[in-house]
């Protein structure tokens, strides 16, 4: 089966994918895009973490063919320009990336979540990254990007 589907906000045709083929799969395999993590393949650790139409998905779960004339955007793509988006940039510097296997759901439910609430409490900044499992880190590191990132939001 073809797919086309805009990736990072460019379209793309993709061939022979197969019907049960998810959509993590399609992104690393066929795109070259291995930002997305392939982990637990249930939903549950939040690694493979994308916007599906503007909103996050565990890849794993969402079938290749549900993204046909749909928008994706990957942990690639949210990067502009050659130039890190404010959340990435925080982790980088403050620390919260380890192993980088969790990183990308992370780094999407962060932005995800400053999106939506550009100042947000520790409460809401755990409960945003409750599905994204890590298991380097004692999450102070993350939850510290994050605080990282809102202020960089808000003085931008």
């Amino acid at each position: 089966m073809r797919i086309t589907t805009t990736v990072n906000g460019a379209v793309h045709e993709v061939d022979d994918v197969w019907p049960g083929e998810s959509l993590l799969y399609m992104l690393r395999e066929r795109m070259g895009l291995p930002g997305s993590k392939n982990a637990c393949e249930q939903g549950e650790c939040g690694s493979c973490t994308v916007y599906l139409d503007g909103e996050p998905v565990c890849s794993c779960l969402v079938a290749a063919g549900q993204a046909i004339g749909r928008e994706v955007t990957t942990v690639e793509g949210l990067a502009t320009e050659g130039q890190l988006h404010p959340v990435q940039e925080a982790f980088l510097e403050c620390g919260a990336v380890q192993c980088g296997f969790c990183t990308p759901g992370l780094l999407v439910a962060a932005h995800d979540l400053l999106a939506r609430v550009p100042d947000p409490s520790d409460l809401e900044i755990r409960e945003a990254l409750a599905g994204n499992l890590c298991r380097c880190t004692g999450y102070e590191k993350i939850l510290d990007a994050v605080r990282s990132a809102a202020r960089r939001q808000a003085e931008a």
